[in-house]
Protein backbone atom coordinates (compact mmCIF):
# COMPACT_ATOMS: atom_id res chain seq x y z
CA UNK A 1 0.00 0.00 0.00
CA UNK A 2 3.07 2.26 -0.05
CA UNK A 3 2.33 5.30 -2.14
CA UNK A 4 -1.44 4.77 -2.13
CA UNK A 5 -2.22 7.87 -0.07
CA UNK A 6 0.02 9.95 -2.35
CA UNK A 7 -1.77 8.58 -5.45
CA UNK A 8 -5.19 9.39 -3.98
CA UNK A 9 -3.97 12.87 -3.03
CA UNK A 10 -2.66 13.41 -6.57
CA UNK A 11 -6.01 12.41 -8.10
CA UNK A 12 -7.83 14.83 -5.79
CA UNK A 13 -5.36 17.61 -6.56
CA UNK A 14 -5.99 17.13 -10.31
CA UNK A 15 -9.77 17.28 -9.78
CA UNK A 16 -9.33 20.48 -7.80
CA UNK A 17 -7.07 22.03 -10.40
CA UNK A 18 -9.48 21.20 -13.22
CA UNK A 19 -12.14 23.23 -11.38
CA UNK A 20 -9.57 25.89 -10.48
CA UNK A 21 -10.22 25.87 -6.73
CA UNK A 22 -7.67 25.91 -3.95
CA UNK A 23 -7.27 23.23 -1.33
CA UNK A 24 -8.34 25.70 1.32
CA UNK A 25 -11.50 26.58 -0.63
CA UNK A 26 -12.38 22.90 -1.07
CA UNK A 27 -11.74 22.20 2.63
CA UNK A 28 -13.99 25.05 3.72
CA UNK A 29 -16.70 24.09 1.23
CA UNK A 30 -16.81 20.53 2.56
CA UNK A 31 -16.49 21.49 6.23
CA UNK A 32 -12.96 20.12 6.71
CA UNK A 33 -10.28 21.82 8.76
CA UNK A 34 -8.05 23.49 6.11
CA UNK A 35 -4.81 22.58 7.90
CA UNK A 36 -5.86 18.95 8.27
CA UNK A 37 -6.94 18.88 4.62
CA UNK A 38 -3.52 20.23 3.56
CA UNK A 39 -1.85 17.33 5.39
CA UNK A 40 -4.10 14.85 3.57
CA UNK A 41 -3.42 16.34 0.16
CA UNK A 42 0.33 16.59 0.87
CA UNK A 43 0.32 12.85 1.62
CA UNK A 44 1.39 13.43 5.24
CA UNK A 45 -1.82 11.94 6.65
CA UNK A 46 -4.50 9.53 5.42
CA UNK A 47 -7.80 10.84 4.11
CA UNK A 48 -10.59 9.45 6.35
CA UNK A 49 -12.94 7.28 4.30
CA UNK A 50 -15.91 9.57 5.00
CA UNK A 51 -13.95 12.54 3.69
CA UNK A 52 -13.11 10.62 0.52
CA UNK A 53 -16.83 9.93 0.04
CA UNK A 54 -17.56 13.66 0.33
CA UNK A 55 -14.76 14.60 -2.07
CA UNK A 56 -15.93 12.00 -4.61
CA UNK A 57 -19.49 13.37 -4.37
CA UNK A 58 -18.26 16.96 -4.68
CA UNK A 59 -16.43 16.21 -7.92
CA UNK A 60 -19.11 13.82 -9.18
CA UNK A 61 -16.75 10.84 -9.42
CA UNK A 62 -17.15 7.37 -7.96
CA UNK A 63 -15.25 6.59 -4.77
CA UNK A 64 -13.90 3.53 -6.58
CA UNK A 65 -12.20 5.70 -9.17
CA UNK A 66 -10.92 8.18 -6.59
CA UNK A 67 -9.30 5.41 -4.52
CA UNK A 68 -8.14 2.99 -7.22
CA UNK A 69 -7.83 5.15 -10.30
CA UNK A 70 -10.06 2.67 -12.14
CA UNK A 71 -13.68 3.31 -13.13
CA UNK A 72 -16.65 1.43 -11.70
CA UNK A 73 -18.81 -0.20 -14.33
CA UNK A 74 -21.69 -2.14 -12.78
CA UNK A 75 -25.07 -0.39 -12.99
CA UNK A 76 -27.73 -3.01 -12.24
CA UNK A 77 -26.21 -4.92 -9.30
CA UNK A 78 -22.91 -5.80 -7.69
CA UNK A 79 -22.27 -9.11 -5.93
CA UNK A 80 -19.37 -9.36 -3.51
CA UNK A 81 -18.61 -12.97 -2.61
CA UNK A 82 -17.58 -13.96 0.91
CA UNK A 83 -13.89 -13.28 1.43
CA UNK A 84 -13.53 -11.51 -1.92
CA UNK A 85 -14.18 -7.87 -1.04
CA UNK A 86 -11.21 -5.66 -1.87
CA UNK A 87 -9.47 -4.21 1.17
CA UNK A 88 -9.21 -0.45 1.45
CA UNK A 89 -6.56 0.42 4.06
CA UNK A 90 -7.25 3.86 5.47
CA UNK A 91 -6.14 3.91 9.09
CA UNK A 92 -3.77 1.72 11.11
CA UNK A 93 -5.51 -0.83 13.33
CA UNK A 94 -8.64 -0.73 11.15
CA UNK A 95 -9.30 -2.65 7.96
CA UNK A 96 -12.08 -1.74 5.54
CA UNK A 97 -13.45 -4.02 2.83
CA UNK A 98 -15.49 -2.31 0.12
CA UNK A 99 -18.69 -4.32 -0.33
CA UNK A 100 -19.81 -2.61 -3.55
CA UNK A 101 -16.57 -1.49 -5.17
CA UNK A 102 -17.62 -1.72 -8.81
CA UNK A 103 -21.17 -0.38 -8.57
CA UNK A 104 -21.46 2.84 -10.54
CA UNK A 105 -22.89 5.95 -8.82
CA UNK A 106 -23.63 4.47 -5.40
CA UNK A 107 -25.82 6.52 -3.07
CA UNK A 108 -23.99 5.05 -0.05
CA UNK A 109 -20.65 3.36 0.58
CA UNK A 110 -20.99 -0.02 2.35
CA UNK A 111 -17.93 -1.41 4.14
CA UNK A 112 -17.09 -4.36 6.35
CA UNK A 113 -14.83 -2.87 9.03
CA UNK A 114 -12.56 -4.67 11.46
CA UNK A 115 -11.12 -2.95 14.51
CA UNK A 116 -8.12 -4.86 15.83
CA UNK A 117 -7.96 -5.75 19.53
CA UNK A 118 -5.12 -3.31 20.15
CA UNK A 119 -7.40 -0.34 19.48
CA UNK A 120 -8.74 -0.84 23.02
CA UNK A 121 -5.42 0.30 24.49
CA UNK A 122 -5.07 3.40 22.30
CA UNK A 123 -6.66 6.83 22.80
CA UNK A 124 -9.92 7.20 20.92
CA UNK A 125 -9.29 9.03 17.64
CA UNK A 126 -12.26 11.17 16.65
CA UNK A 127 -13.03 12.33 13.14
CA UNK A 128 -15.81 14.13 11.34
CA UNK A 129 -17.10 14.19 7.79
CA UNK A 130 -20.27 15.53 6.24
CA UNK A 131 -23.17 13.14 5.87
CA UNK A 132 -24.54 10.30 7.90
CA UNK A 133 -23.33 6.84 8.87
CA UNK A 134 -24.86 3.54 9.91
CA UNK A 135 -22.91 0.89 11.86
CA UNK A 136 -24.14 -2.64 12.62
CA UNK A 137 -22.01 -4.85 14.90
CA UNK A 138 -21.46 -8.40 13.63
CA UNK A 139 -19.01 -9.72 16.23
CA UNK A 140 -17.15 -8.47 19.28
CA UNK A 141 -17.87 -5.40 21.37
CA UNK A 142 -17.54 -1.89 20.03
CA UNK A 143 -16.98 1.26 22.06
CA UNK A 144 -18.31 4.25 20.13
CA UNK A 145 -18.39 7.95 20.84
CA UNK A 146 -20.64 10.26 18.81
CA UNK A 147 -20.94 13.94 19.65
CA UNK A 148 -19.67 13.33 23.18
CA UNK A 149 -22.10 10.45 23.84
CA UNK A 150 -20.31 7.20 24.66
CA UNK A 151 -21.76 3.71 24.46
CA UNK A 152 -20.92 0.05 23.98
CA UNK A 153 -22.48 -2.00 21.21
CA UNK A 154 -22.52 -5.77 20.83
CA UNK A 155 -23.52 -8.20 18.09
CA UNK A 156 -26.86 -7.20 16.57
CA UNK A 157 -26.67 -3.64 17.91
CA UNK A 158 -26.65 -0.74 15.48
CA UNK A 159 -26.30 3.01 15.45
CA UNK A 160 -27.22 5.64 12.85
CA UNK A 161 -25.69 9.07 13.31
CA UNK A 162 -24.75 12.45 11.90
CA UNK A 163 -21.11 11.93 10.90
CA UNK A 164 -20.53 15.67 11.09
CA UNK A 165 -20.40 15.10 14.85
CA UNK A 166 -17.00 14.03 16.23
CA UNK A 167 -17.06 10.24 16.28
CA UNK A 168 -14.74 7.33 16.83
CA UNK A 169 -14.79 3.70 17.81
CA UNK A 170 -12.58 0.92 19.09
CA UNK A 171 -12.73 -2.77 19.88
CA UNK A 172 -13.32 -3.91 23.46
CA UNK A 173 -12.58 -7.06 25.43
CA UNK A 174 -9.21 -7.83 23.81
CA UNK A 175 -10.89 -9.21 20.67
CA UNK A 176 -11.37 -7.90 17.18
CA UNK A 177 -14.68 -6.28 16.40
CA UNK A 178 -16.30 -6.56 12.99
CA UNK A 179 -19.13 -4.31 11.88
CA UNK A 180 -20.89 -3.09 8.79
CA UNK A 181 -20.50 0.63 8.12
CA UNK A 182 -22.55 2.45 5.52
CA UNK A 183 -21.40 5.98 4.81
CA UNK A 184 -24.08 8.19 3.26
Amino acid sequence: MAGEKEEIAARIRVLREIEEISGETLAKELGFDPQEYAQWEDGKAEFPIGSLVEIANRFNVDLTELISGKPSRLKTFCVTRAGCAPEVRRRPAYAYWDLALNFHRKKGEPFLVEASPDTEEKPLALNTHPGQEFNYVLEGRLFISVGGHEMELGPGDSIYYDSGEPHGMKALGGRRTRFLAIVL
